[in-house]
């Protein structure tokens, strides 16, 4: 007999349904099976955000993601190309062109070779660009995939894909089903916490949204600078103890209004006023990183009081010590359709020495075995030249989207560092073994975090949805 699968369970209707399920099946409702799943589903229907096992033992048990909002290039930080270097400024071979798209480029296109010196770092033997010196020193605990591919050739579509398992909004996010499957080990804090560095820009709050699971679910912004989170503050002259009244009432009547309708967002509601009112005094001690020793702060380039990715990376070690699910950092301006060596190098600036110090500080601490991190993109750049006037002027080229062969890294929770997965044709365009959609991805960090694809499932609209949408494929060569 197979049994229901231990997932999240939002209404009374629900659990009186298990308990119908067990009597029709003859088990004794005293059964330590029927009593876990009973427990686990009348906590989640009363927190949301309860804290619950997955579908197996899990490797990770927290995600820090690190998503480059516009698409860095690939071929000129992690995957070099001599051939496209021998070859720059070339017209490209038409046999490369045929079937493919570009987003903005046409007409004759020429091959554009990188202005980056790559040398190759630890025993691993990484191929790493000169511009990130910081992250080479950490390239043993890297796992680098050279074969990811995507459906979108445009930025906030193919963000919304990486991130929902579908090209448009409404869906939920990997933050909210990993929150949706797993809960919080702190309920202080929310499970799904956004941190955000640089200009507002690409598919915006789609990529945190919780879609159409129940709104606790979804990413919430910290900022770094003001208010930590906008309106978590009482308003003037309104303090703590009136506060706790007006919740206690308010709190009251959700209640009755829950009993009488069984809506889960009336619980989400009850569970938001609660987390806000902890949260008045968990976020401002956890965003106070000048308490952090003058060491840590070097490590990463992070200043109190100052809005960075640097600071953002701090934060996010200190959110995964105190048992926040999923965090993600977003960091924009990463679209680079000219100039790009300059504008690039400038890039790398803001994020190298960070991403580099949070991998170490996470190791030193003994997070990393169970932290998974994840840096990467929504798409990456084309091996042509873009914006060039024809002379070979290199300063002056960028690069498309390219949706057909780009890279990503990992560490940490149950991946083998040092692994080079995936490779690419001498010039970048297409993947040339073991490809690597991003369905594949997505199924392998859920399993990482004791999560079944296949199994994590919400129904609505008659339909249940998933977020590998119908594929997707564990790519357990890269567990350690």
């Amino acid at each position: 007999m197979t049994l229901i699968p231990n997932l999240p369970i939002d209404t009374e209707k629900a659990i009186r349904d298990r308990r119908l399920f067990f009597r029709r099946s003859g088990l004794s409702l005293g059964s330590v099976a029927l009593g876990s799943l009973l427990q686990q589903s009348m906590e989640a229907a009363n927190n949301p955000l309860s804290a619950r096992s997955g579908h197996f033992p899990a490797r990770a048990k927290s995600v820090i993601y690190l998503h480059m909002i516009g698409a860095p290039s690939q071929l000129d930080l992690f995957d070099p190309k001599p051939d496209l270097v021998k070859h720059h400024n070339e017209v490209c071979p038409e046999s490369f062109l045929e079937g493919r798209r570009f987003a903005f480029i046409g007409g004759e296109l020429r091959l554009a070779g990188s202005q980056s010196t790559f040398a190759k770092h630890g025993q691993s033997g990484h191929s790493i660009s000169s511009k990130l010196p910081f992250l080479s020193k950490v390239a043993d605990d890297l796992c680098f995939v050279h074969s990811l591919h995507t459906e979108e050739i445009n930025h906030a579509p193919a963000q919304i894909f990486l991130h929902t398992g579908f090209g448009r909004g409404g869906r939920p996010s990997f933050g909210s089903w990993v929150s949706y499957g797993l809960g919080s080990e702190n309920q202080d804090l929310p499970a799904y916490v956004v941190l955000q560095s640089g200009p507002a820009s690409g598919a915006g709050s789609s990529t945190y949204s919780s879609g159409f699971l129940p709104s606790v679910h979804q990413g919430i912004p910290f900022r770094s600078e003001g208010d930590s989170v906008l309106y978590l503050s009482n308003p003037k002259d309104h303090p703590a103890e009136s506060r706790r009244r007006v919740l206690d009432a308010v709190g009251s009547l959700n209640q009755v209004h829950l009993a009488d309708v069984g809506d889960p967002e009336i619980a989400t509601r009850i569970n938001q006023y609660e987390m806000a009112y902890r949260m008045q005094s968990s976020v401002p001690e956890l965003m106070k990183i000048d308490d952090e020793t003058t060491d840590t702060l070097e490590l990463y380039g992070a200043k109190p009081g100052k809005a960075s990715f640097a600071n953002n990376c701090l934060l996010a070690r200190r959110l995964v010590e105190r048992g926040v699910r999923i965090v993600e950092l977003y960091d924009s301006d990463w679209d680079h359709h000219g100039n790009i060596d300059k504008r690039l190098s400038a890039k790398c600036l803001d994020v190298d020495q960070a991403a580099a110090a949070l991998i170490t500080d996470l190791k030193q601490r003994g997070l990393l075995d169970d932290t998974l991190v994840i840096w990467g993109s929504e798409f990456g750049r084309t091996p042509l030249a873009q914006g060039s006037d024809g002379t070979g002027k290199k300063t002056e080229i960028g690069r498309d989207h390219h949706k057909d062969a780009f890279t990503v890294w990992l560490a940490g929770g149950g991946i083998q560092g040092g692994v080079s997965y995936g490779s690419t044709d001498e010039f970048g365009f297409s993947v040339t073994e073991n490809p690597v959609h991003v369905h594949d991805l997505n199924a392998t960090v859920l399993h990482l975090l004791g999560l079944d694809h296949e199994r994590l499932t919400f129904k609505y609209q008659g339909r249940e949805f998933r977020l590998t949408d119908v594929s997707g494929h564990v790519m357990t060569d890269w567990f350690a």
